[in-house]
């Protein structure tokens, strides 16, 4: 079997209910389908959600880099000999969301040649994730509305607040509320998105003691070394690593340096590969993850369910996996389902995101 090309389309879908947070906003989900073509008609699909505010990428440069920097070396290939493709990627720096769309092409494809599901390939360690839903900039009445709907709608008992707003207030007001209204038996956890300073998150801890706050992600800016150190050993609950830790090779950094004591993996950028990488060396290191989401679409959201699903440590804790619901539209041909607050991955060779042609011919960008 042998790649015969490679297929990029750029779509927008909007979303019915924008998501704000510390370091931007998305009202459109302007991402692109990749599909990896082989010379007997199996295909692997994957989705590519640019963040050109976190990681530099946009729409036109996923699709300049993999149809004029990779697509040109890998056509050829096998598929299954995902090492020297992902030597052909490792070539060229940054550029993780396109490389992580390339490679969970390659193992829905792998999955499709070999009539297995992914997440069994990947290790099979259970069939479903918890869910866990996030809630982005609004007031706190809105919010705690917002959460409460989710829990009865879905049985979502798990919620990501978006914070890192100033003043300071506005958050913590937010986390007040939502206690009070949701109760003990909810999970709460905060993600900055880089938005205060190490000593404004600190200030924060203090004044939301005691309201049982499980995590705190991406406080503030990794370049803040010396600082943020100081907020990991202070705080009295684990500090995440987000955007700071896209690659294996961040994760050691920031775990090594105290830069972090928790990390989130995004198959969206790491792909299922280098996710697994990041995943042992937080299991060797004793290290919680979570499985975060970059506003995906239903078909981002399948593979972060894939994998997730597929192993112990990364399946302990809620996935971020429910913002597909904000949507208006999506391309995936059989939707999910969020029940009981799970979601269950599809038993079904490869990763099991099949596309809806009608729909994508409806919102790609290149006709």
């Amino acid at each position: 079997m042998k790649i015969e090309r490679i297929e990029t389309i750029p779509y927008a879908i909007p979303y019915s209910h924008p998501l704000a947070f510390a370091s931007g906003a998305v009202h459109t989900a302007s991402h692109v389908l990749v599909r990896i073509h082989t010379d007997e008609g199996v295909t692997g699909v994957a989705d590519a959600p640019p963040r050109p505010y976190t990681y530099g990428e946009t729409q036109a440069s996923i699709k300049t880099v993999i149809d004029e920097v990779f697509a040109p070396q890998v056509v050829g290939l096998d598929p299954f000999d995902r090492e020297k493709i992902h030597g052909v990627m490792r070539r060229t720096i940054h550029n993780q969301v396109a490389k992580g769309a390339m490679d969970i092409a390659l193992w829905d494809l792998a999955g499709k040649a070999l009539g297995m599901p992914v997440h069994k390939l990947l290790g099979g360690w259970t069939d479903s994730m918890r869910v866990s839903h996030m809630l982005g900039f609004r007031p706190a009445p809105e919010l705690l509305e917002e959460a409460r709907r989710f829990g009865e709608e879905y049985g979502i008992t798990t919620f990501k607040l978006k914070v890192g707003r100033r003043p300071l207030d506005l958050d913590v007001e937010a986390c007040h509320v939502l206690r009070e209204g949701l109760g003990d038996g909810v999970e709460i956890y905060l993600d900055a998105n880089r938005g205060w300073t190490a000593n404004e998150a600190l200030e924060v801890l203090r004044r939301t003691e005691g309201l049982g706050l499980t995590l705190l992600e991406e406080p503030c800016d990794a370049k803040e070394a010396m600082s943020r150190r100081r907020l990991v050993e202070k705080s009295p609950i684990p500090v995440v690593g987000d955007e700071s830790v896209p690659t294996a090779g961040d994760v050691s950094r920031e775990l090594l340096s105290g830069g972090c004591n928790a990390v989130c993996i995004k198959t969206a950028r790491s792909g299922f590969t280098e996710a697994t990488e990041i995943l042992g060396l937080c299991t060797g290191l004793g290290v919680d993850v979570t499985m975060g989401n970059q506003i995906d679409t239903q078909v981002g959201s399948l593979a972060t369910v894939t994998f997730g699903a597929a192993h112990q440590a990364s399946s302990r804790r809620a996935g971020e996996l429910s913002n597909f619901l904000d949507m208006a539209d999506d391309l995936i041909a059989e939707p999910i389902r969020i029940q009981d607050g799970r979601i269950t991955v599809r038993d079904l060779p490869g990763v099991g995101a099949d596309i809806d042609e009608e729909k994508l011919e409806k919102y790609r960008g290149d006709r």
